[in-house]
């Protein structure tokens, strides 16, 4: 949507968090009438949205929740997708089930490095709003959930799709609804734009057919980068992007060489005891452990795993278990449960608390090897949310012992 069209509109914004603040803060001098709904304001919030020309949806806010308040004639946009409307830079729009936030930072700094004006926006950078400008080479690296591409009528310039797992299906209506949402990352390309997707997964694969765009494949198993293996990126993927800026592989290796992985996402936290530990707690899906368990290689031997219960499919990841070198599985309540039963030839550890299972983990992990926290389920069961999970990691890794 582009500004001009706000401009005499009543609007509402819909979720006053970061995103929904960094929209108001940008359009308090450019429209006449602009109210807020937050659900902090009380259970009647959503009644807000009656008489309003046009609803601005926070991505907090799921879209099935407002879906039956909506007439015909009011319409819902993002911030999104006012960013994409009006932006005359080159934007580089990052999505995936995982692997968003690495992948979009380490790119940020590859262009830094090369000295090509960029700004990190998004989930993991800044709101978007505040770094609209007028120069058409200034480049914007974009990360991009389902829920701000959800409304969105245009694509970014360079699209670029990791993977498509089973998640957030506790807002998306479906899992049909979830990989809809992903798909606007290149419905609205044209021939000029440029789609660099996963060649491996099929979800993604059915999407690219109906692309207008430039296609560029990646392999996700090519790991070619000599690079610290706890950056979780696709090697392949990061020396394509790169390329299309002029950017030779040595310098890509450079830059990662020095890359400080991001909280919570395989997070190195220290040497205690003889034990290397690191904090994956953003693995919040079967699939992240998985990969979390390939990048830590042969020198994990202590695993934490386990929690709320979503209905993901646990075989392949408890077969990816019983296969690794793990020697000792901690469990957290509810998932752990179920792992337990299906793994074969692992020592297993119930664990009530963060307390208690890095306690296990001291207790029962052999010197010069590794103790990985890489949940792949939701925190919501015992904590506030994945950061305070890998904080209580760390806190208690590092106490004295």
């Amino acid at each position: 949507m582009k500004i001009e069209e706000l401009k005499d509109k009543k609007i509402l914004i819909l979720g006053f968090g970061r995103e929904g603040q960094d929209t108001f803060n940008f359009l308090k001098n450019r429209c006449k009438d602009i109210v807020i709904a937050d659900k902090n304001d009380g259970k009647d919030y959503l009644k807000k949205i009656q008489g309003r020309d046009i609803i601005i949806k926070s991505p907090g806010v799921s879209q099935n929740l407002i879906k039956p308040l909506i007439n015909k004639n009011q319409v819902v946009t993002s911030q999104t997708d006012i960013f994409l409307n009006n932006c005359n830079g080159i934007v580089i729009g990052i999505t995936g089930t995982k692997g968003k936030s690495t992948t979009a930072s380490l790119i940020s700094e590859i262009l830094s490095h090369k000295k090509i004006k960029n700004s990190l926006i998004g989930n993991i950078g800044k709101p978007a709003l505040e770094y609209i400008k007028k120069d058409k080479n200034h480049i914007y690296v974009y990360e991009m959930s389902s829920f701000q591409l959800q409304n969105t009528t245009k694509s970014p310039h360079i699209a670029v799709i990791l993977n498509l797992y089973r998640d957030h299906l506790d807002q998306h209506k479906d899992i049909r609804e979830y990989h809809n949402s992903k798909a606007n990352i290149t419905k609205f390309q044209t021939s000029k734009d440029i789609l660099i997707f996963n060649n491996e997964d099929k979800n993604i694969t059915r999407i690219v057919k109906k692309s207008k765009a430039k296609t560029i494949p990646f392999n996700p198993n090519r790991q070619s980068l000599k690079i610290p293996d706890n950056i979780n990126v696709y090697h392949d993927l990061v020396l394509k992007l790169s390329r299309l800026f002029d950017i030779k592989k040595e310098e890509v290796e450079s830059v990662a060489s020095k890359f400080k992985t991001l909280p919570y996402r395989m997070e190195y936290v220290g040497k205690y005891k003889g034990i290397t530990f690191y904090d994956n707690s953003a693995a919040t899906i079967p699939e992240a452990t998985i990969l979390s368990i390939d990048k830590a290689g042969r020198s994990l031997k202590t695993l934490i795993v386990g929690g709320l219960d979503k209905g993901f499919d646990l075989k392949k990841l408890s077969k990816k278990i019983s296969l690794s070198n793990i020697n000792n599985l901690i469990l957290f309540p509810n998932t752990g449960e179920k792992i337990a039963k299906l793994v074969k030839n692992k020592k297993t550890y119930h664990a009530k608390d963060m307390k208690e299972a890095v306690a296990i983990a001291f207790r029962e992990t052999p010197k010069d090897s590794i103790c990985l926290l890489a949940p792949g389920a939701s925190s919501l069961n015992m904590f506030k949310d994945y950061k305070e999970r890998g904080d209580l990691f760390k806190k208690y890794a590092k106490q004295p012992h």
